[in-house]
């Protein structure tokens, strides 16, 4: 069981992650011409900030306060991988990050004993997340049309590959 110190770490570790994949997502909505896209990763970048403002709450609820984390899956795959630059790489690092931050919250909700308001935001997000990789899968499709069955899977096997960074 973790005391209140390790839960509110841990859930700051999750806020961070949900902030810089809001970080990740302006710097795709910058590069993008694509209008489908800009619509699906506008309303996800709404999505995210609501999700760094119910973790804010809940940690201040828990008698935290908000905490500035440096280390992050997506930096961690950043130095391992490099700057991403294109849509694709883009795409498929927000695919990545998102399906590795998904899973983390569904193994959290599974825990015995957990709390119930972190079990209810973690359930809460973790509905956004399907829908998000829902539209990020989609938006993989178009590009494969553009560049490549082989190119697609390339670039996402390359991030896949990567060993990811965790919140202990």
């Amino acid at each position: 069981m973790e005391n209140k110190a390790e839960k509110i770490r841990l859930l700051n570790y999750y806020r961070a992650a949900e902030l810089r994949g809001a970080e990740l997502l302006q710097r795709l909505l910058r590069r993008s011409d694509d209008p489908d896209l800009q619509i699906a990763l506008t309303h996800q970048l709404a999505d995210e900030t609501r999700h760094v403002q119910l973790w804010t709450e809940l940690i201040c609820e828990l008698g935290g306060a908000p905490a500035v984390i440096r280390k992050s899956d997506r930096q961690h795959l950043r130095w391992r991988a490099g700057r991403p630059t294109t849509v694709l790489e883009l795409l498929a690092l927000v695919w990545v990050v998102e399906e590795r931050l998904r899973h983390c919250y569904r193994e959290h909700v599974a825990r015995r004993g957990e709390d119930a308001r972190i079990v209810a935001v973690l359930q809460s997000i973790t509905a956004d997340e399907d829908w998000h990789l829902a539209g990020v899968q989609s938006c993989l499709a178009k590009q494969e049309k553009k560049e490549g069955k082989t190119r697609v899977q390339a670039t996402l096997d390359h991030y896949w590959t990567l060993p990811a960074a965790n919140a202990s």
